[in-house]
């Protein structure tokens, strides 16, 4: 099946009111607010931020509404979804009336534990399968919380070591991929890899800040931004010891493929292909 809908996976440290990018001084491509710019399609698209990830939700209604108001959006509101609210008719009837779901930055265990067998998760898995236009938001654990399994906690090492890491359940919006954010930044690509190595059929996504992939068709997806994407695939790995490996014990791998997406590069996450938009205006110059 299809999806109809889009989703949006942000590295986290999108470029916001309260944020001192490095890239604005240093990539001659940088584009103020260019990822939260393709949160809505018109201004008058309803948005719902869902800061539940968040242990200060009132310090992230802070920050976005200043943002928000400064690009204009002018049809916004706040859901701190937990326990009582995720059985609210009048949360549910929120959900069901936006055009963009908007997961905020923190912890993605906690979006997962609150939302993942709830009706409005199922209301939101409804709408992105069925709704034409409407789109699944999230940055840094908002973005990490969308696939079916999600890296719940990690070590960030010099090696990747047996049982180093813990892969959990997520919200189950896209199924053939692992997501990791502030991936450069936080120097996070042994957890990933590890993650990827570990489960060959599903492709690591290492989100860098400022970057974001958009997804459609729930496989095509192009990056946008000031940084990059790491897209890691384990499918073609010969030699490894990730399934002998003892507690402590380095993992190794053989043939681990790395590909690096900036601004305008795409990949088909069914055939593995990727296109850029320098390519694509050079084929269409030639023909």
């Amino acid at each position: 099946m299809i999806s109809k809908g889009k989703l949006l996976l942000i590295g986290g440290s999108e470029d916001r009111s309260d944020t001192d990018n490095e890239m604005e001084k240093k990539n001659r491509d940088f584009i103020p607010h260019e990822i939260l710019k393709l949160l809505i399609q018109d201004k008058n698209d309803r948005i719902e931020v869902v800061t539940t990830a968040s242990s200060e939700p009132e310090s992230m209604r802070k920050t976005y509404t200043e943002t928000f108001d400064e690009l204009g959006f002018t049809n916004y509101d706040f859901l701190h979804l937990c326990d009582q609210q995720l059985h609210s008719d009048h949360y549910f009837k929120r959900v069901e009336a936006a055009k963009t779901i908007f997961f905020t930055g923190g912890d993605q265990n906690k979006i997962c534990e609150e939302l993942k067998n709830s009706s409005i998760n199922e209301l939101i898995l409804h709408k992105y399968r069925n709704e034409e236009g409407f789109l699944v938001a999230g940055t840094s654990a908002g973005a990490m919380c969308m696939p079916d399994i999600i890296i719940s906690d990690a070590v960030n090492g010099e090696a990747i070591l047996d049982e180093d890491i813990k892969i959990l359940p997520g919200l189950g919006l896209i199924d053939h991929c692992i997501v990791n954010t502030h991936f450069v930044h936080r120097g996070r690509f042994s957890r990933l890899a590890h993650a990827s190595i570990l489960h060959p059929d599903h492709w690591g996504i290492g989100l860098g800040e400022d970057t974001a992939l958009i997804i459609e068709e729930g496989h095509r997806a192009k990056c946008k931004g000031s940084g990059m994407v790491l897209v890691i695939s384990a499918k073609n790995i010969q030699q490894t010891n990730v399934s002998t490996a003892e507690k402590g014990e380095p993992v190794y791998a053989e043939n681990l493929q790395v590909h690096i997406l900036t601004d305008g590069c795409s990949i088909d996450f069914n055939s593995g292909i990727i296109t850029t938009d320098e390519a694509e205006r050079s084929k269409n110059t030639t023909e």
